[in-house]
């Protein structure tokens, strides 16, 4: 649980870094894409692309949009995508709960998900498979992912196969072994980076839906300068904003203002500390006001009288010991004199 919560009077953490349905803020462009996934889904589009930047919440939205599908479609998520195709089509059976006979062969398992698909279909119901993050899928696991959607009837696919990635991904559809994959590529849908506006209301939301009840904890300068930074991407806005509420907390800050963004992305950018830079400042600003006044010529001039006078006494002290009761009796009078004056001009 974060340290600042209870003195911004949140009841949860507003910028987690981790994907949470029930914070998914849906930008026009958000709700263009789910539309689009929804309907390539219900229409038996066959192989449907997602693609958007890293860290625009393509997780989340496929969180959502497997609670938007209904009872009758059922769904295979597979996340790891470092897996060759074997190891997608053992993960596809588990999701789907096929049996298989033991020790099967490739070709024994493909047929039973075949069988499982075709008996979904003629009930009426649907089956997907998300591959997230294909970008990193290689080829041969791409193109023998292909060969899945020749399992279809004379009029639709039975198989809808999502793959989500990044913009990368559609670079690498552009490779000739690859050429029939994007040829059948039914629906394509992106999600845009979010605008200044939609940052704005994007940190605002998630505050209130944390249980903020101040909706300006970060001030309209604050947040002009998040979007500039962020770039619309929601997860680099919850990272600046967590630090900025962490630093704001230290500092017993009530209102988030442009200087404390800065130091947030200072300390990103850089890993430098804010709040030890604080306590430099407010160190340096300490001595500062302890120094003393600095010592006038005159004042130096006497200080260097007395300490040659000392070092005389001390020489003699050393070269002549019979001599110094003498040299002190000579030089009693003007140490005295000469103590009064450096007393009562370093006392003014």
């Amino acid at each position: 649980m974060a340290l600042y919560l209870s003195f911004y009077g949140l009841e949860r953490e507003p910028f987690g870094v981790t994907p949470d349905p029930e914070f998914l803020f849906m930008t026009p462009g958000h709700r263009e894409a789910l539309a689009q996934l929804l309907y390539a889904i219900h229409e038996r589009k066959g192989f449907i692309l997602l693609t958007a930047e890293i860290g625009m919440g393509k997780t989340t939205l496929l969180q959502a949009l497997r609670s938007e599908l209904d009872s009758t479609t059922a769904l295979a998520y597979v996340s790891n995508s470092m897996l060759p195709f074997q190891g997608i089509l053992e993960y596809m059976l588990e999701e789907f709960e096929i049996e298989k006979p033991g020790d099967s062969s490739h070709a024994q398992r493909l047929v039973a998900l075949q069988n499982f698909l075709l008996e979904r279909h003629r009930a009426g119901q649907n089956t997907v498979l998300i591959l997230d993050e294909a970008q990193n899928l290689y080829p041969q696991t791409l193109e023998q992912i292909r060969l899945l959607s020749n399992f279809e009837t004379t009029k639709e696919k039975i198989l809808q196969i999502v793959l989500v990635g990044q913009p990368e991904l559609q670079a690498r559809l552009e490779m000739p072994e690859l050429r029939q994959l994007k040829q059948r590529i039914g629906m394509l849908c992106s999600i845009p980076p979010m605008t200044p506006m939609a940052t704005r209301n994007y940190v605002r939301t998630r505050l209130r839906m944390a249980g903020a009840k101040d909706a300006g904890l970060f001030t309209d300068d604050a947040l002009g300068r998040i979007a500039s930074y962020a770039g619309g991407i929601p997860r680099i806005v919850n990272t600046v904003c967590d630090h900025c509420l962490l630093i704001g907390y230290a500092d017993q800050t009530r209102r988030i203002d442009p200087e404390i963004v800065e130091q947030a992305i200072s300390y990103l950018q850089a890993g430098v500390r804010p709040q030890v830079r604080q306590r430099q400042r407010r160190v340096s600003a300490a001595r500062t006001r302890r120094r003393p006044a600095p010592i006038s010529p005159v004042r130096w001039g006497l200080i260097g009288m007395s300490a040659a006078l000392v070092a005389g006494l001390a020489a003699v002290a050393v070269t002549h010991p019979a001599l110094l009761p003498v040299a002190l009796d000579s030089s009693s009078s003007y140490v005295t004199e000469l103590a009064r004056t450096v007393r009562d001009l370093l006392t003014r």
